[in-house]
């Protein structure tokens, strides 16, 4: 005896899927930095070294004197010179006044001025040791610096973002179907009979 059977075959549909990663790309730059230095200022004041000789003793010594003193010195012997001579003149006048008084007046008179007094002489061109006096006075430096900072400029440079979305797409990879296939299965009919 043959049983009817009814054979179903099928297969499911297949997706297929393809993606696309999503990117994502960053660019950053370095930052934008300038950097001054200015110079530190420097002050350097110097009062320079101060050197005085004075030699005007060690000048007397030989005889060289300054101008105005040496005009007063020689203003000084010119009038001694002349005060002694005008005495020496009243003292010879007084002896020709008394000539009938005897003696030879003339002749010590002619005696006195024919002969100029003997001058000592030494050596007078030697200056004394303390005749010149040398006073120094150092120079003096003062400096003054003043450190200047660095002028730091920073700009940062933004980030730029650069995106790509992602992707998915789908598709049918495999089509589904269904068989149905009936076996033994008989049809009776009024006096006929199909196989289905």
């Amino acid at each position: 005896m043959k049983l009817p059977q009814i054979r179903i075959q099928s297969q499911n549909a297949l997706l297929g899927l393809q993606t696309k990663d999503a990117q994502l790309t960053i660019e950053s730059g370095p930052a934008k930095q300038t950097i001054q230095q200015p110079q530190a200022d420097i002050q350097i004041k110097t009062t320079p070294g101060k050197l005085t000789i004075d030699q005007s003793k060690a000048l007397a010594d030989v005889g060289i004197i300054p101008t105005e003193q040496s005009v007063k010195q020689h203003v000084n012997e010119a009038m001694q010179t002349a005060v002694e001579g005008s005495k020496k003149r009243r003292r010879q006048g007084d002896m020709l006044m008394k000539i009938e008084n005897g003696g030879e007046p003339l002749a010590e008179i002619a005696k006195q001025n024919g002969h100029k007094p003997i001058k000592d002489f030494n050596i007078g061109w030697i200056p004394s040791g303390d005749g010149v006096k040398i006073d120094y006075e150092p120079a003096k430096v003062e400096i003054n610096n003043k450190a200047n900072r660095p002028i730091i400029n920073v700009e940062p440079t933004e980030n730029q973002f650069y995106y790509q979305p992602g992707d998915v797409e789908t598709y049918l990879e495999q089509k589904n179907w269904i068989d149905i296939d009936f076996v033994n299965v008989k049809y009776v009919g009024n006096h006929f009979e199909m196989e289905v």
